[in-house]
């Protein structure tokens, strides 16, 4: 349920509404725009008489949501949701892409790729330290130590830098080091890890489950938010279908139906929601294309050496490549990828 006050409604007006809500035994959330507020109630509101609210001074109505999700809901906040990272917009006019290697090997690794993407026109380094491998034998990750040289290499090329947090416990060492925190596929239902990123006060970078409907995407952004964490982007990593040929099926779809039932920022990830070096470009530009706010692409120096993921890893020049291709595209639909007001067609290799 939400309460939408009128455009003149006083501070004092928004109080009393909130300590009477309070007093019924229900979390209250207020998103504050320009023209008006909107409180939003948290919990089992169906027995919640809405006529002892709508008579209340200041109170211009009073709507019940029908979705399960309220804090995420485009109903709650009507406009879109904007993250700011330093100098860096998510969910704005700019498509912000984040690339890098799936695990941070050494440093020589970590630092070529970084000055890589950079020159290419990336804004966030990726790497992951801990690795939520499938077999117990794999590479796990470097850790803190890979943290360490995410940072440093993000730092020395102006990137920002997201990387998963598999434990709860975790959440505290992996903000030193990081600009965002990441929960993956695997985590999306991990609840007492959303809790704590919720409360923390870095923004949250959400994949998409395995096999997870967009709705309960947004009910687990909702454990964020609710938390106290508002900073969620959404990550659209493709599903678990019955077709066997791509790791993963891509579901371009969920750009623009979470943009229409949603006002959280969503991205895209080809290289896990393919699995596919050759695929990975197509399905970009028609995330681009579909309204995605951003792309997060595995890069690797030496994909063939790589110790995770190689196979889906662009090699720099093809990630350059891919970088100019977007550029048009995010150009034809009134958008736009790094400073370029309008692409150049002849860097396209």
């Amino acid at each position: 349920m939400i309460i939408v006050m009128q455009e003149d409604a006083t501070e004092i007006q928004i109080q009393m509404i909130t300590e009477k809500v309070k007093k019924l035994g229900y979390d209250i959330h207020a998103d504050r725009g320009v023209n008006r507020t909107v409180l939003g109630i948290i919990g089992d509101t169906s027995q919640l008489d809405m006529r002892n609210l709508e008579v209340e001074e200041g109170v211009a109505e009073v709507l019940r949501v029908t979705e399960p999700y309220k804090l995420a809901s485009r109903a709650f906040h009507h406009k879109d949701t904007i993250i700011r990272i330093g100098s860096v917009e998510i969910g704005g006019e700019e498509v912000v892409v984040a690339a890098g290697p799936c695990a941070v090997e050494n440093e020589e690794q970590i630092s070529q790729i970084a000055e890589t993407v950079a020159k290419a026109g990336a804004k966030v380094l990726r790497g992951g330290a801990f690795k939520p491998r499938t077999s117990p034998y794999t590479f796990q990750g470097l850790g803190e130590k890979g943290l360490k040289l995410l940072q440093s290499a993000a730092r020395q090329n102006g990137l920002l830098c997201v990387s998963e947090v598999m434990e709860g416990g975790l959440v505290g060492m992996v903000s030193e080091y990081v600009d965002i925190l990441q929960v993956g596929a695997r985590n999306m239902q991990n609840f007492p890890l959303l809790k704590e990123v919720g409360k923390a006060k870095k923004p949250v970078l959400l994949k998409r489950g395995l096999s997870a409907t967009i709705e309960e995407l947004l009910m687990a952004a909702e454990y964020v938010i609710s938390t106290g964490n508002p900073n969620v982007i959404l990550c659209e990593r493709g599903i678990r279908t019955f077709e066997t040929y791509t790791r993963n099926t891509m579901d371009i779809s969920a750009m623009p139906v979470v943009k229409k039932r949603s006002h959280l920022p969503i991205i895209a990830d080809p290289s896990h929601g393919t699995g596919k070096r050759d695929m990975v470009a197509p399905m970009a530009r028609a995330a681009v294309a579909a309204g995605a706010d951003g792309l997060i692409i595995e890069v690797h120096n030496q994909p063939e050496k790589a110790l995770s993921d190689g196979s889906q890893s662009l090699y720099p020049n093809q990630f350059a490549a891919l970088m100019e291709e977007l550029k048009m595209i995010a150009w034809a639909i009134g958008r736009k990828i790094g400073s370029v007001d309008k692409p150049n067609p002849t860097l396209i290799a």
